[in-house]
């Protein structure tokens, strides 16, 4: 927390111009929060103060206390600290109960990790040796790879292992050392908590969604921390997280903006001195041309989608435009409120309808994928026939792997065959990275064509298969039961694992990019496979390429991550990354939206074989699974799998038309 800046109240800065010009300004002062409306009033603004903090004493921080009788009791093997401000607050609390050189001579015992420099400063002006200083960008990742590397810290089985937090718990860093079999001592050190009335904090959070304010004004860091808190509690963090992209933020200062960029808030001002009064007074002067050059940055972001679309052949106009982004799904993946539930289902257009059996009698499902004409009818005439909110392309998740120059069949009756499978480490050397634009680009005239036949309500839908999927099939050769060959691999060469999935990761992410360039406007990846693994092999073997793909992909698009088999690890899932996570039928929806957390969109979950049921069965589970979803913003109704081919074409009208009827708002 920067207390510099909180505790200034002076009006030194005040200037009698009315520089915000009546916009809606929102701030999250607590100790000072009259002096802060007061402020924003005299700068011609709209205040909205909403405390977001209330001072807790030090003497009662029994976290901290409890750390220092187990350090000074020699029990700790490793103490992390990741902040500055942290750090001496923790100091603070425990040198009201033991000399300063006790504790420093306990932790001089102890392996002592500093996050980045601020924590190093902190320690040294203490007089505390450090063992480990994490390199640049300090991120928690970085931390772990420099406790794996380094020969001074010992392994962390069995070990306790203190972390000195400061806001919102770091969960990647728990689990990571949890991972690595140590017992994990948070220590959350708190000068502030939540106050005991949110209401305010709640309101002001609901202003910013619903765009009733058009500045933000942080003070100090815990502000942001307990902001994002509360949003999480309300399920509305990422659409917080969005709003804010479209106001003009202002922090007070380094340690204010680190955590906002930590929580994905870009920040647009800083004040030339960290105190209150400049802060307002240069946020008035600047706000105006802030705000102008915000919404000139949205309309060129409108624009970049116009050129995409217009790159399929269609007239994007803003009314178009409009029609795209107010569209039931993408409100839905973007976890905005909706007129009714969208629907769409995996595999809508493929072998149950007759207008997909009449064209593929004449053309193999390669020549099919390959034929961008074709491929394009197919999904355009399955989406409008029935009646669902979204399009996806017609593709296979495996037409990447013959550019990565191995041989593809699709066998009558038994599936796709892989020719030139990878087994061994120096099988991964022959793999080639994708230049999709050069060997995928009927996937990208499919992408265009597609767009162009679609009405401008019905958003489009690019995919691709995840990079475990995709690497079971390359290693197996094809479908497999029990995924022998694949789990070989990744237990007895993990580095030649790891580089495939890299490299498979990378050319994914080249690959879902320029279906985006191409006209689509959200993506889903396919890990249909991965549920054959546990939790402990996802966390190492798959997902940071998971989560590489996804964060490769062009920002501001919305990912679909789906996996089947995966209901034991939902949590996991999660953290690999996605807006809107795609579970299977064999979990509770319910269930897996609380575990998953609702700030994410969930996707499913209705089992494809009550397709087969009577109309009057399909409407009572789809009426269900609405109940289970519970009219939250975010839901997309879909199937927890692939429709079945013989499924009756009725049957799937019957189910669209009641998940529209019933769920409509």
């Amino acid at each position: 927390m920067n207390t510099a800046s909180s505790g200034d109240q002076s009006t030194e800065a005040v200037s009698s111009t009315k520089g915000f010009g009546g916009l809606r300004v929102a701030a999250f002062e607590a100790r000072f929060a009259n002096e802060m409306a007061r402020l924003i009033s005299n700068h011609g603004g709209q205040p909205f103060v909403a405390p977001s903090m209330a001072e807790v004493p030090l003497e009662q921080n029994v976290s901290a206390f409890e750390f220092a009788d187990r350090l000074l009791r020699g029990e700790l093997r490793v103490v992390i600290f990741l902040t500055g401000v942290g750090t001496r607050a923790l100091f603070k609390v425990m040198e009201t109960r033991h000399p300063r050189e006790q504790i420093v001579a306990a932790l001089s015992g102890s392996t002592v990790v500093a996050r980045g420099p601020k924590p190093v400063a902190a320690l040294r002006s203490f007089g505390v040796p450090i063992s480990l200083a994490v390199p640049e960008p300090n991120t928690w990742r970085e931390l772990l790879e420099t406790l794996d590397a380094s020969e001074q810290c010992p392994a962390l089985n069995r070990l306790t292992v203190a972390v000195q937090e400061y806001g919102v718990p770091n969960s990647e860093l728990i689990q990571g050392l949890r991972k690595r079999g140590a017992e994990v001592l948070q220590v959350p050190v708190y000068r502030w908590t939540l106050p005991e009335d949110t209401s305010p904090l709640k309101q002001a959070i609901e202003n910013v969604i619903l765009g009733n304010c058009e500045v933000a004004l942080f003070t100090n860091a815990m502000q942001a921390s307990h902001l994002f808190q509360i949003a999480v509690q309300m399920g509305v963090s990422e659409r917080l997280r969005e709003a804010l992209s479209r106001v003009v933020v202002a922090s007070v200062g380094p340690l204010s903006s680190q955590a906002l960029r930590e929580l994905g808030v870009s920040v647009d001002l800083e004040p030339q001195h960290p105190k209150m009064g400049q802060l307002v007074a240069e946020a008035a002067d600047q706000a105006q041309a802030l705000l102008a050059r915000k919404r000139t940055s949205g309309a060129r972001h409108r624009v970049e989608v116009s050129l995409s679309v217009q790159a399929s052949g269609v007239e994007a106009d803003e009314k178009f435009l409009d029609k795209l982004e107010s569209s039931a799904f993408m409100r839905a993946c973007r976890r905005l409120p909706a007129d009714y539930t969208p629907i769409w289902l995996m595999r809508q257009a493929g072998r149950y309808m007759p207008e997909y059996r009449e064209i593929r009698a004449k053309n193999s499902f390669l020549d099919l994928c390959k034929n961008s004409d074709l491929a394009a009818e197919v999904a355009v005439t399955a989406a409008h026939r029935l009646g669902v909110d979204a399009a996806i392309i017609f593709a296979d998740i495996l037409l990447i792997v013959e550019p990565m120059g191995l041989g593809l069949r699709f066998e009558k009756g038994d599936g796709p065959s892989i020719e030139g499978m990878i087994r061994t480490h120096a099988d991964v050397g022959r793999l080639r990275e994708v230049e999709p634009e050069e060997s995928l680009s009927y996937v990208f005239d499919a992408v265009r064509k597609t767009r162009a036949g679609l009405r401008p309500d019905i958003p489009l839908i690019g995919f691709a298969g995840a990079p475990f999927t995709l690497a079971s099939y390359i290693v197996e050769g094809g479908a497999s039961k029990n995924y022998r060959h694949t789990k070989a691999l990744m237990y007895r060469e993990p580095s030649a694992w790891h580089d495939m999935m890299a490299s498979i990761a990378r050319s994914l992410v080249k690959y879902l990019n320029g279906q985006i360039a191409a006209g689509a406007q959200a993506l889903q990846l396919f890990d249909s496979w991965v549920g054959c693994l546990s939790p402990d092999d996802y966390r190492e073997f798959v997902l940071p390429h998971t989560r590489q793909v996804i964060e490769g992909v062009k920002p501001g698009v919305p990912v679909i991550n789906f996996s089947t088999g995966t209901s034991s690890y939902l949590e996991l899932v999660r953290e690999a990354g996605g807006d809107v996570i795609g579970v299977d039928w064999r979990v509770d929806l319910g269930d897996a939206w609380s575990r998953i957390g609702f700030d994410k969109g969930i996707q499913g979950n209705l089992d494809p074989l009550i397709l087969f049921a009577d109309p009057a069965t399909i409407r009572e589970k789809a009426r269900q699974l609405l109940e289970k979803a519970a009219r939250r913003p975010g839901y997309i109704f879909n199937l927890g799998h692939g429709i079945l081919p013989e499924t009756p074409v009725d049957h799937v009208l019957a189910l669209v038309d009641a998940v529209h009827e019933m769920s409509q708002r």
